[in-house]
């Protein structure tokens, strides 16, 4: 919906307008219809707006409330607003503007912290209390909205992107070896509150933080729902389970259609967007544009699913959009693609999802997407092994790390190597932590709370926000995920994975789509990667700043180039891709 910056000072001192400019200027994509910045004392805040709800100025931001001391700036969309405000009106509460951003304030001000456990959405959120000088922030359950921190001489920074930090100066810029061992093992998940940068934090998910005047501050973690069986459901039996599971689907893809402007649907061909769309049909939606895209194929594999997104298309009469992605314009777009990414993320669907954002955003502000399926409803490959096993951070670690300790001391330098296992120390605390009864379900907890986060869900917010486009995501609706963990593994995995979300989906999407291979964002070039691709990788990290860096073991880089399709990581990745995205990446953000 928009993008968020600001400047807290903790030493008495004012912000610098210079550098909330300059964090608002980069976030101009994300927010393309409006801007404005508010000192007030120590604290500065900045916005990009996109007109979604209330396309009035009377939602501008940063927004004031003065007869309430309180000034905000929030990224997202709260789906209940309008209930809430009439809870809140119910206790006396004036409203001046017809968004959701008002309703923030207003919630604040009644419920306190409380009010985030009461909101149904996706947002990221600064508010500033006058009179108590208190700096809150807040992110949604998810980390469908991004919020990235910077602390340096008692001055906070915070942005709706890491650039915008960056951009603004005065940080550290150098390398986070624990996160690169993350980069490494998690095919490029850095999980909060670190990033690539030492400089640079994030906001962990359904986390409040609260900053007092002089700059000490507490978290609060308000969502953590456990992966067990409630009492009576293991009475339930599988039509049961399909037939709430179809209610808070409903539920879910309904809210996501609040807007003052159109919302469509990105459809990739697969069961989870093709859900959604019949679900928008089944629920009377009309004249819905639905959008596709393909790529070249490369080393024999197929560069588009569009045959069974047409399939869909004409079962429920979208106004549907095909976008053809010839090698040449991939290569043209790949720049833009990375400067787009807040965190360098090696996913190929990258190139896809910010293309097509271009060409939607010709067309529409809203779409929904079905980010978050396989990772809520266990659609991945790695689950599977896990059922019966006794070590479960080892056996995850087995199927799911792109490398192990051992094997990444033979491709990173010395210098760039962390003395410990790092990413397996952080898989033994997730996976270990009660709140889950079976490995399985420990599993897609860590998934949907961390992995999720800085991958998929990132992803699109990133290449969607680039070209000024929101993207909704109805499978992280936390009433669907607070029920999908209370069903059994047993009913998620069957029939190949996601076998409960299949049975619901078979009530409105063809079989065709739903008894297929499963499918992904194909984009072979960058799998197979060879000619132009290869010399541009190889270009990279030839170059002065990467061989001054020296992140890499030039054996390793060696064997890389001498065999580059050869080199695949457990989760199809290319090996080679993600050390040179890597390096891309630090040099497009200057460092």
């Amino acid at each position: 919906m928009c993008g968020i910056c600001g400047e807290v000072r903790f030493d008495g001192g004012s912000p610098s307008v210079s550098a909330i400019s300059i964090m608002t200027d980069v976030l101009a994509p994300r927010g393309p219809d409006a801007s404005g910045v508010v000192v007030r004392g120590n604290v500065g805040l900045g916005h990009r707006r996109l007109r979604i709800l209330d396309l009035s100025d009377k939602s501008q931001q940063p927004m004031v409330d003065p007869d309430l001391g309180l000034s905000l700036v929030f990224n997202g969309c709260i789906y209940n607003f309008r209930e809430l405000r009439a809870e809140l009106e119910g206790e006396g509460y004036t409203f001046f503007s017809e968004g959701d951003t008002e309703v923030i304030l207003k919630a604040w001000h009644a419920w306190g912290e409380n009010c985030v456990s009461r909101f149904s959405g996706m947002f990221a959120f600064v508010l500033h209390e006058r009179d108590s000088g208190r700096v809150i922030l807040a992110r949604d359950r998810f980390g469908i909205k991004p919020l990235y921190l910077s602390m340096a001489k008692k001055t906070m920074r915070f942005a709706s992107s890491l650039p915008a930090i960056v951009k603004a100066g005065g940080i550290d810029t150098s390398i986070d070896v624990q996160a690169l061992h993350n980069y490494m093992t998690f095919h490029a998940v850095v999980p909060p509150p670190r990033t690539i940068l030492k400089g640079v934090r994030k906001l962990p998910p359904a986390t409040i933080r609260i900053y007092e005047r002089n700059g000490r501050f507490k978290d609060r973690r308000y969502f953590d729902p456990p992966y067990c069986r409630q009492a009576g459901d293991t009475q339930r039996v599988r039509e049961d389970w399909q037939e709430l599971l179809l209610d808070a689907l409903r539920t879910a893809v309904k809210r996501r259609m609040i807007a003052d402007v159109p919302v469509g649907v990105l459809l990739s061909g697969g069961v989870d967007s093709s859900l959604i769309v019949g679900l928008l049909a089944e629920a009377g939606q009309r004249d819905l544009m639905s959008f596709s895209v393909g790529f070249q194929e490369a080393n024999g594999e197929k560069g588009d699913e569009f045959v069974y997104s047409d399939l869909i298309a004409r079962q429920f009469g979208t106004d549907h959009h095909k976008i053809f992605v010839p090698s040449e314009a991939l290569m043209e777009a790949l720049p833009g693609t990375i400067a787009a990414m807040s965190e360098p993320m090696v996913s190929y669907d990258n190139v896809g999802f910010y293309l097509l954002s271009k060409e939607v955003s010709r067309h529409i502000k809203v779409v929904q997407s079905g980010q978050g399926a396989d990772e809520i409803f266990g659609g991945y490959h790695w689950y599977p092994p896990l059922v019966n096993s006794n070590d479960v951070v080892s056996d995850y670690g087995k199927v799911f790390r792109d490398r192990s300790h051992a094997v990444l001391r033979t491709q990173l330098a010395d210098s760039w190597i962390a003395d410990e296992d790092a990413s397996g120390t952080l898989l033994a605390e997730h996976l270990s932590r009660q709140g889950a009864d079976t490995p399985v379900d420990q599993a897609l907890r860590l998934d949907s709370n961390v992995m999720l986060v800085d991958d998929p869900v990132k992803r699109v917010d990133n290449m969607t926000m680039a070209w000024g486009l929101e993207a909704r995501v109805p499978f992280l609706d936390h009433e669907l995920v607070e029920l999908a963990a209370r069903i059994p593994p047993e009913e998620k995995l069957r029939n190949g994975g996601k076998g409960i979300l299949k049975d619901v989906a078979r009530k409105l999407v063809p079989s065709e789509v739903i008894d297929r291979k499963k499918g992904y964002f194909p984009v072979p070039q960058l799998k197979y990667i060879a000619g132009p691709y290869l010399e541009m990788i190889r270009d990279t990290l030839a170059s002065q700043a990467a061989r001054e860096r020296g992140l890499f073991r030039d054996d390793y880089l060696e064997r890389l180039f001498d065999q580059p399709s050869q080199h695949i990581t457990p989760l199809r990745g290319s090996e080679l891709w993600q050390v040179g995205l890597l390096e891309m990446w630090l040099q497009a953000q200057g460092v």
